[in-house]
């Protein structure tokens, strides 16, 4: 296995819409910024690729368009997955695992301000059985949080306290869309939004993107002072049918971790893509993660969560922890498809 490593993160402003920018405005920035951070010009990036949804932008092979950002010139070698960023991130991983390239740009966009998002989701569903009877995300996600309920697994409380932690831990975070929160009884007093979620329960809606940049070897070495590796990753899927699951477990999730090596060693930090309140507790139990580990220093996506780039950001997180020295080991993951339906787990290191 070749040392891939993440070299550079740079992600956007995460904001409730961004009427102003259109998605190529959005996320060049972003993608010079994470260029500029290294001192790396476009020509030294072997590999190219990106991850974004043509449903939210409303047009067919819409990452065209937003190649734009990147720059035609000189050619590159590219390529695009209809998922979050962080499985864009590993196609880029093997395309250097096998050889193919030294060096990749991972980018990830996503604009949901302009549709109706939940609805939009809807379209993950399975179209014979589920989708003709249009339950949105947020639905399903209260289906999920009621199992828990009932199960025992969970409380309200539990859930108010892990979105009072994420909006707090978000005041640190410069990109963060939310900030701060009332407190755990005044989060409960509030009105259900789709029973038992309270609007704090639910992540908002929002605007942005990311870029990440990956070198193996030398070349890893030579663009950060302390590179955060790729000690392992893995990606697994559960049924899309969820009356064929147990919504209250995610053993998809626990798979991936083993697979990734999650188990290894000590973990400093986790960056969960929990888009509910509840998921938090879901993932960190598949992940086995102690309570000495920090959950969401960021805020996680309770305080942004920009459609195909919130996972790939919980990667860009963790990394930006392992390079600035403030974390050893950490674990990132990402989700897609209602429920925790698809999940990757990444363990990143760096040097000892």
């Amino acid at each position: 296995m070749r040392d891939v490593a993440i070299v550079s993160v740079a992600q956007s402003v995460h904001r409730r819409s961004v009427d102003e920018l259109n998605e190529v405005e959005m996320i060049q920035p972003v993608i010079r910024r994470a260029l500029d951070q290294i001192g790396v010009q476009k020509g030294e990036i072997d590999f190219t690729c990106s991850g974004s949804s043509d449903y939210l932008a409303g047009q067919a092979f819409s990452f065209v368009m937003t190649l734009d950002a990147v720059g035609a010139w000189p050619p590159i070698v590219e390529s695009h997955v209809e998922m979050d960023g962080a499985w864009a991130l590993y196609e880029a991983w093997i395309k250097i695992q096998t050889g193919h390239a030294d060096t990749a740009l991972v980018y990830s966009y996503g604009k949901s301000s302009p549709g109706d998002l939940p609805r939009v989701l809807s379209r993950q569903l399975d179209p014979y059985y589920y989708g003709p009877l249009w339950p949105d995300s947020i639905a399903l996600a209260g289906l999920q949080a009621r199992a828990m309920l009932d199960a025992g697994t969970i409380t309200e409380a539990e859930m108010a306290e892990i979105a009072h932690r994420s909006r707090t831990s978000a005041l640190d975070n410069p990109y963060a869309q939310l900030k701060g929160s009332g407190s755990v009884d005044e989060l409960l007093a509030a009105d259900y939004l789709s029973d038992p979620l309270r609007r704090h329960d639910c992540a908002p809606i929002s605007d942005g993107g990311v870029a990440v940049i990956l070198a193996a070897g030398d070349r890893a070495t030579q663009w950060s002072d302390r590179p955060a590796y790729i000690r392992g990753i893995d990606h697994r899927i559960d049924s899309h049918n969820l009356g064929a699951r147990d919504l209250t477990t995610a053993p998809s999730i626990a798979i991936a971790a083993h697979r990734a090596g999650v188990a290894g060693g000590k973990i400093d930090v986790a960056e969960l893509h929990a888009p509910f309140s509840h998921q938090e507790k879901i993932i960190a139990t598949a992940l086995g993660l102690g309570g000495d580990v920090a959950i969401n220093p960021s805020g996680g996506a309770l305080a942004a969560n920009p459609m195909m780039a919130a996972g790939l950001i919980r990667l860009g997180e963790v990394a930006q922890r392992i390079m600035d020295g403030t974390a050893d080991r950490g674990v990132a993951h990402a989700t897609s498809g209602h429920c925790l339906q698809q999940n990757l787990v990444a363990v990143l290191e760096g040097e000892s």
